[in-house]
């Protein structure tokens, strides 16, 4: 089955080495959490907040082994009053896990985003 996953963090600043680190963290934290290897995703959305411009989010995925998985980096509605210097993203998996099982990741202030679903 095909499932997405939700994820967000947010980054201290606009900084390429702090949007890494905080990505890595993230992407990793998905993985695991729901038992994933990279032959299980079938590709990753990631947005950024129109105030990160410093690095690619997508690039520490490359990074931690995601070399023939589809990626794409867009930016997100400059929303006023929206929480500042957030990565989401949104993964496709190919995964047995019912929906429920799913393992939806939020970070930092990120939690505040959808404190439904972060586990």
């Amino acid at each position: 089955m095909v499932r997405a996953i939700r994820g967000a963090t947010q980054i201290d600043s606009d900084d390429r080495e702090a949007i890494l680190s905080a990505v890595t963290e993230l992407v990793s934290e998905v993985m695991s959490r729901n038992e994933l290897t990279t032959d299980d995703v079938i590709s990753v959305i990631f947005t950024s907040t129109p105030d990160l411009t410093s690095e690619f989010p997508a690039l520490a995925a490359r990074k931690l082994g995601f070399h023939d998985v589809p990626l794409i980096c867009a930016s997100e509605i400059d929303v006023p009053g929206a929480l500042p210097r957030v990565v989401r993203l949104m993964a496709h998996v190919e995964s047995d896990r019912p929906r429920q099982q799913i393992h939806h990741v939020y970070l930092r202030g990120a939690v505040a985003l959808r404190v439904d679903i972060a586990q």
